[in-house]
Order: structure tokens, then C-alpha cells, then sequence
């Protein structure tokens, strides 16, 4: 399958080839684990989730290798303000290595309920402060660094192309930039490879180092773990638009500063979600998370098919008018499918990897259709409108649709025909006899037209949570969602 990619970098549509074949290379910007993930947070990782499933259908074999931020992140992403670890410790009162691990918890049983398939490699960066190390003395070796304060700065003038991906020219930077804060840095937009005594008193996390006790600036950790599991090159870096001006922005600068040599192929970038006040985020104080979704009776896969309904390099703004209507297509999504289910008589092909040869010309048109959507740097909501064609079109069997529906709900991970089939097992034996006693019954009543009777047997499955579907061959029953 041809795919062809964004690559923020160039501003363009490019082929997609890997630097080795059929495997692919990719890093994902992690979570700052000082605070529960809010669903604009989670947008991403979906979007970096169907990106993986997209390369995986396409035959690659993916590694994927995500960072764990549980050190160094400051509230403001150009080394101002307070660490968010350090500031989540003094308001919760629990030790920094207690707020870690309980939001890195958090964060990956929220990731499971969307069916967002883990990384290869979850890398915190408190286990790799050696590596952050010995990358700060490569840089220092090359003369990018200074230091100044006690801290230890990476020079954005040793480095001619800093900013290109952002569209920054560095002979603008020093001139139009407004005064900092850090008064040790030589140019505004220098940056914090490793701080010491000079940025907080009595800081929680701290490690020795050539340049004394301290601790690692955030940007450092990125690219000393993605090269450590990815090697120096590698094909794809993926994160929010939000990392492009500043994090991201400096990741290649020390990257390419330390090996000398381009460091990633394909750059994509993840759109925000937005409510009535702009981008979600933490800083506002109040912030939707996925536990208070279900909370209020939300499903988590409802909030996934509510993200495939736009691309991902467009913003997506969020209402729970708009993620009823998503749960609403979800379960009817659900409900034609075990509809199906009931009505198929062979599956044999829903185990075989080939489908092909189980379809139709049709089947396999709409299957060509929906291979080119996604291969389309993943538009996801063109390839959604295929699933539906699928679903609704007369001409194609019941055994011929869950064919089609288990191939492409490989790529959106909604798990339809699971889902559907848990509502079918879900019954128990004496439940189902019961259920087939009350329909004869009910047909009964409407043969003499005592539709009193009939209604009330109805509302009587109702309560046992089935519902019942009068059509021309006879009643059909089903398990509610």
C-alpha cells in the first residue's frame, strides 16, 4: 500500500520510504507525568496511534520508542518558570517519585481503555540521565555549549540552520527577541542543557555531573533517548503542533550539533482539540480528562471515534453535543455489526490474513477506496465514510461485510466485531431460552392482534436490557450496548 505522509519539516506531502527496510523508526513525545492527561493530551497519542496502525497494515514493522517526562519540565517551555514536578509536590504534598509513578499509571490506563497500542519502549528520563549526560559532553566537546550561572546552555549561534522547521531566521532572533528572565544566556532563545544551583533552592531531583549537582534540561532527554534506541537517524518524530517553535525546534539543533549529520526523515505533527475558550490545557486549571467522560456515561472508545472524525492536522473542537453524536454512530456501528453476526452463516475467512479471495469485486473496490484514504497521510474520516458505505450497501452479504469490517477496524482500533460479540456472550443460557420463550409469545399476541399484549412483552425485554427488530423474515433480538 503506497503511503504518503505531512512532513511538517519541508511544509509538504512526501512518499514515504523508510531508512530501513520495511521497519520503521519512530519516536513519539511522551507525557509530563505531574498531572492526570486531559482528553486535548490524548488527541495526540490517538493520532500517533493510528499512524502506527496505519504503518503496521502496510506491512511495516514498527519501533516505537515514547519518553516518560517525570524531571526537568518547567512550566514555561523556554527554561521559564518552576519545574511541574517540583510545583505538583508542594501543592499535593506527596514526594516527587509519588507523583511520577502515579501519573504514569494513570496515564497508560487511560491510553489502554482508547486501545492505544503501547510503545515498543517506555523510557522515563529519570533512568536516563547518564545518557543525557554523555550527549551534553559531546555537544561540549564541539563547542555548542557555554556555561553561565551554573548552568550549562546550548548556543543557538553555533548552529546556522536553528529554526528552520519553524520558519525562525536566526539573524532575527537576537535583535526582535524580548528580555528573559535567565539573565546567563548570550541569546534569548539559548537553552538549558543542564541546570545547578542557580534555577531553584533545595530542587527534589538531582544528579551528579562534570558540572556539579543538578539536573537536566528538558529538551536534552529526547534526544538522548530516541538515539539510544533508535540510533543517530531515524524516520519519524511525532508529537502536538505546540513542540514545532520551541521543543522540537531544539531537539534538531542538538541533535545535528552532537552527530553531524540530518536526524529525522519525517516530522508530523498533531493538531489541537479546542473548546469554547480555545486549546485544552492544564494551565487553565479546570480540564476534561477521560475518567470524568465516563464519569458522565461515556464510553472511552466513544472519545476514539469522536477523534477519527477529523484529520489530524486539523483542530478538532470539542462539545459533548458532539461526542453524543459519537457514541450514537459508535453503538449503531455496534448494533449493525452483531446484526450481521447473527445473519452470517460462514466465517472462515474472518481468520484468514488474505481476505481477498473471501470478497467480492465490489468488497475489494471498497477496500482499494479505503487503502488509498488512509495511505493519504491517514485520513481517517475518508476512510470512516468507506466502513459506512460498507455497513449500508445491499448488495454485499452479511459474511462479506464483517470481512471488510475486521480489516478496517484494524486500523481504527474500535474493536467492533469483540464488542459485538461480549454483547452475544454476555447472555447466559437461561437468559437466551427465556428471551425465545417471550418473542414466541410475543408473535403469538401480534398473530391475533393483541397488540396490548405484545407491547407490554416488549417493555418487559426492554427491562432485561434487549432490544427486539421487527422485520420481514421474522423478529431479530440483541443484547443492548
Amino acid at each position: 500500500m503506497q503511503m504518503t505522509l505531512y512532513n511538517t519539516f519541508d511544509r509538504t506531502l512526501e512518499e514515504f520510504e523508510t531508512l530501513e527496510e520495511q521497519v520503521v523508526s519512530m519516536y513519539a513525545c511522551g507525557p509530563t507525568v505531574y498531572n492526570y492527561a486531559h482528553i486535548g493530551n490524548l488527541r495526540t497519542y490517538l493520532f500517533e496511534d493510528f499512524l502506527r496502525r496505519v504503518l503496521e497494515y502496510s506491512g511495516f514493522r514498527v519501533k516505537h520508542v515514547m519518553n516518560i517526562t517525570d524531571v526537568g519540565h518547567l512550566t514555561g517551555d523556554n527554561d521559564e518558570g518552576e519545574d511541574k514536578m517540583v510545583k505538583s509536590s508542594r501543592e499535593s504534598g506527596k514526594s516527587v517519585w509519588e507523583i511520577a509513578g502515579f501519573y504514569t499509571d494513570a496515564f497508560f490506563r487511560d491510553t489502554k481503555k482508547l486501545n492505544i497500542i503501547p510503545p515498543t519502549v517506555a523510557c522515563k528520563a529519570t533512568d536516563h540521565i547518564q545518557d543525557m549526560i554523555k550527549l551534553i559532553q559531546r555537544l561540549e566537546e564541539k563547542g555548542h555549549t557555554y556555561t553561565a550561572g551554573g548552568n550549562v546552555y546550548f548556543s543557538i549561534d553555533t548552529f546556522p540552520d536553528y529554526g528552520k522547521m519553524a520558519g525562525l531566521r536566526l539573524e532575527e532572533l537576537q535583535s526582535g527577541a524580548r528580555i528573559e528572565v535567565d539573565t546567563n544566556k548570550r541569546n534569548p532563545k539559548d537553552f538549558a542543557l543542564w541546570f545547578t544551583r542557580s534555577k531553584f533552592e533545595n530542587q527534589a531531583m538531582v544528579w551528579d555531573s562534570p558540572w556539579g549537582k543538578g539536573y537536566p534540561g528538558w529538551h536534552i532527554e529526547c534526544s538522548a533517548m530516541s538515539m539510544k534506541y533508535l540510533g543517530e537517524q531515524f524516520d519519524i518524530h511525532c508529537g502536538g503542533t505546540d513542540h514545532i517553535n520551541v521543543h522540537h525546534t531544539n531537539e534538531i539543533a542538538q541533535s545535528e550539533a552532537a552527530t553531524g549529520k540530518p536526524w529525522v526523515k519525517y516530522w508530523l505533527h498533531g493538531e489541537f482539540l479546542i473548546d469554547d475558550s480555545g486549546k485544552m490545557s492544564k494551565s487553565k486549571g479546570e480540564f476534561l480528562t477521560l475518567s470524568l467522560l465516563e464519569e458522565k456515561g461515556y464510553d472511552p472508545l466513544d472519545y476514539r471515534y469522536f477523534c477519527l472524525g477529523a484529520h489530524y492536522r486539523s483542530q478538532l473542537q470539542f462539545s459533548f453535543d458532539a461526542l453524543d453524536s459519537a457514541r450514537n454512530a459508535r453503538l449503531n456501528l455496534l448494533e449493525r455489526v452483531s446484526d450481521f453476526l447473527m445473519q452470517s452463516e460462514d466465517r472462515s475467512g474472518l481468520q484468514d490474513q488474505d481476505i481477498r479471495k473471501y470478497i467480492s469485486e465490489k468488497g475489494k473496490s471498497l477496500l482499494a477506496r479505503f487503502q488509498e484514504y488512509i495511505g493519504r497521510d491517514l485520513n481517517m474520516p475518508r476512510g470512516l465514510s468507506v466502513l459506512w458505505k460498507v455497513i449500508k450497501d445491499q448488495d454485499l452479504q452479511s459474511d462479506e461485510k464483517l470481512l471488510l469490517i475486521k480489516e478496517m477496524d484494524r486500523v481504527f482500533g474500535l474493536s467492533l466485531l469483540e464488542r459485538a460479540s461480549e454483547e452475544r456472550k454476555g447472555l447466559e443460557p437461561e437468559t437466551d431460552a427465556e428471551v425465545e420463550i417471550l418473542l414466541r409469545e410475543r408473535s403469538e399476541a401480534r398473530s391475533v392482534r393483541d397488540y396490548s399484549r405484545a407491547d407490554e412483552i416488549r417493555d418487559i425485554l426492554q427491562v432485561m436490557g434487549i432490544e427486539i427488530k421487527d422485520t420481514a423474515s421474522g423478529t431479530t433480538w440483541r443484547k443492548k450496548v
